[in-house]
């Protein structure tokens, strides 16, 4: 439907309580772009919440390709998010409602080379059930404002002496040549770009470990890294005002984007092929 004529109801729990999940999935030349782990994902988010899932996954890819392609299709991304339902305000989950789907295409007219980026460190205040993929973003909408306010890209997060992730975004540090960044667990998201990025590194003949990584690491970083499903790779080149390495983007950054690159063109040229 056009957007002016989309109507959601003010008794929507995500409106009410932002009571639901959501997913970002990039499209290169049509194609959703590892749309399996993205769907893996949403499902691992919605039994989080206890919420059924509306489709199974065949629908939801006919479903998303089906919006890409009425809105001219090419380069962009999709968004889709699940609520709970509609339901008279009240905290505890409601019976009987039916989940409620809300999706949008967004269309690129083309894609560049990610433009390296300045970033600041803060602490990291957010719940701690950063792994589910909620709605409820407040948290990190305030933790990015405070990047754009210091005139930076991207908010780095920091919890007990430890590099989590970005306000949106997972976090690689290189030193010596070796990629760092933090495990998987419920204090950052499982980021699709990241697993891309891990398994690029391998291939690469590139070490990469999904360690701890200490807060003084940031400060003696060869390369810092910010990855997302919007973002792909981008390097960082100031930290708090002071220059990353070198002060532009790096040679491990550099081989890693070249890798994803390709990877992109073989995914695409793939008939059929819509997952990593």
């Amino acid at each position: 439907m056009p957007l002016e004529e989309i109507r959601v109801s003010p008794l929507d729990r995500g409106y009410l309580f932002g009571d639901g999940v959501y997913e970002v999935v990039p499209v290169y030349g049509g194609h959703l772009f590892c749309i399996e782990a993205h769907l893996s994902r949403l499902e691992r988010s919605l039994a989080a919440i206890a919420i059924e899932d509306p489709y199974d996954r065949s629908a939801w890819i006919g479903m998303l390709q089906d919006l890409m392609a009425r809105n001219g299709g090419g380069e962009g991304s999709v968004y889709f998010q699940v609520t709970r339902g509609e339901a008279p305000r009240n905290h505890p989950f409601p019976e009987g409602v039916a989940p409620i789907v809300f999706a949008m295409a967004k269309l690129m007219a083309s894609r560049s080379s990610p433009t390296p980026i300045a970033a600041v460190s803060r602490p990291d205040n957010r719940w701690s059930r950063c792994d589910i993929k909620s709605i409820a973003l407040l948290p990190n909408v305030l933790l990015r404002q405070e990047a754009v306010a210091a005139g930076a890209g991207e908010t780095i997060l920091v919890r007990e002496g430890m590099v989590t992730e970005g306000s949106a975004s997972n976090v690689f540090v290189v030193r010596n040549g070796a990629l760092f960044t933090p495990p998987k667990s419920p204090k950052i998201l499982a980021g699709i770009t990241r697993d891309v990025v891990v398994e690029l590194a391998g291939g690469c003949g590139l070490s990469c470990q999904e360690t701890e990584v200490p807060e003084d690491a940031l400060r003696t970083a060869d390369e810092i890294w910010v990855t997302s499903s919007t973002l792909e790779i981008s390097p960082v080149i100031r930290l708090n005002g002071v220059p990353v390495g070198e002060g532009e983007p790096g040679r491990v950054w550099a081989q890693i984007y070249e890798s994803f690159t390709r990877y992109k063109l073989d995914v695409c040229a793939a008939p059929g092929k819509q997952s990593a």
